[in-house]
């Protein structure tokens, strides 16, 4: 003690961190006390806890000062932990058979640990499970909470953009086309008594641009929502866009039936939107959307042939960030699998309330033939 000073026993040091974790400290406060009781009860010199956020093991408090060191990816069903640099002793902190984290501790090098310590320290390791489970789950609560700020604001800026766009096409588009006509049928009123003939071909003028301004009414209309995904769902409405694309894009479906409103229209439009983005980025020869109906969730997949990419590099674009807030606003998930040179496939998963079929023995009913 008169050369190393003060220091708690290793019953002491676990007695006064499971006391104090148990409600003492708020969460952010846990990690760091956590190393310092571990630098007290072994005389470490420097000590570290990290926690496991996804495939990783993140630096997340330290005693003295700040965490160091870079994330450490570790497998997804690991229960023990690789080397963690820059420190002598290390203990996984394992929780009902999953690993949640790590302690890590540093000595001077004229003082070894001594056995007490090592099991001090792997006993801390042991009551820390629950404790880092509980910092995770809040951890993960706050950043979903983010992200779901994030995702309204994301949500609420492109219904104004598609608002804004709307009004341009409307002014450039529909409304010039009236007034032009509004002005021609004028003119026409005008020369009716003073030249048939030219009032005969004003008038033929005048009946194709109408068309014209019907159709480019429709149009605008099925950007909006297209009558015929409301009328025949999404098989109808789909194979009707696909002549459009710049690329050969085939239509698979498998048993899919009529889905809510909400459901159809995500899975439209984040196909067609899937379907711009392999247009404009992908350098693709050929695509491919297939539907299916799969335990319980209606399954749409967009696959291209073209360049691939790297997710795990690639920050997603306006495109992909729209289609996974479009499908996370009714409860789906957006899947991306990507590489370089192997194209991507976009598979998005939405629940869907299960179809009821008649009962045995029920007489189906069938038009009669004409």
């Amino acid at each position: 003690r008169f050369v190393y000073g003060k220091r708690a026993s290793p019953y002491e040091v676990l007695s006064e961190f499971t006391n104090r974790a148990g409600g003492s400290f708020s969460t952010e406060e846990v990690l760091p006390e956590m190393a310092r009781v571990l630098a007290e009860g072994t005389g470490a010199r420097q000590t570290q806890v990290w926690l496991r956020i996804g495939t990783e093991l993140v630096p997340s408090a330290a005693h003295p000062g700040q965490p160091t060191g870079d994330r450490i990816p570790v497998e997804e069903t690991a229960t023990t932990i690789p080397s963690l640099p820059g420190f002598d002793r290390t203990a996984p902190v394992v929780h009902r058979g999953e690993l949640l984290g790590a302690l890590g501790a540093t000595k001077p090098p004229n003082e070894p640990f001594t056995p007490a310590e090592e099991k001090l320290m792997s006993d801390l390791a042991s009551q820390a499970g629950l404790v880092l489970r509980n910092v995770r789950l809040t951890s993960e609560l706050m950043a979903n909470l983010e992200e779901l700020r994030a995702s309204r604001q994301r949500l609420v800026t492109a219904q104004d953009d598609e608002r804004r766009r709307l009004e341009r096409n409307i002014h450039d588009g529909a409304q010039q086309q009236l007034v032009a006509l509004s002005v021609k049928l004028r003119l026409a009123s005008a020369m009716l008594d003073r030249d048939a003939e030219k009032t005969r071909q004003l008038l033929t003028e005048l009946q194709a641009e109408t068309t014209d301004a019907q159709e480019n009414l429709r149009n605008l209309a099925r950007g909006i929502f297209p009558p015929l995904l409301a009328d025949q769902g999404l098989e109808a409405a789909l194979d009707s866009q696909l002549r459009k694309v710049p690329l050969p894009v085939s239509l698979a479906t498998d048993g899919i039936g009529r889905y809510p409103k909400e459901v159809e229209s995500a899975v439209y439009f984040s196909c067609l939107e899937a379907l711009q983005n392999v247009s404009k980025y992908a350098n693709a020869g050929e695509a491919m959307i297939s539907l299916s109906e799969e335990n319980g969730s209606l399954v749409f997949s967009v696959q291209d042939d073209g360049i691939g990419f790297d997710p795990a590099k690639v920050k997603k674009g306006s495109g992909l960030q729209n289609i996974s807030d479009r499908l996370e606003a009714i409860g789906g998930k957006l899947e991306i699998r990507s590489e370089p040179g192997r194209g991507t496939t976009l598979t998005g998963r939405i629940p869907v309330p299960a179809r009821q079929s008649p009962p045995v023995g029920t007489p189906q009913m069938t038009q009669a033939p004409s």
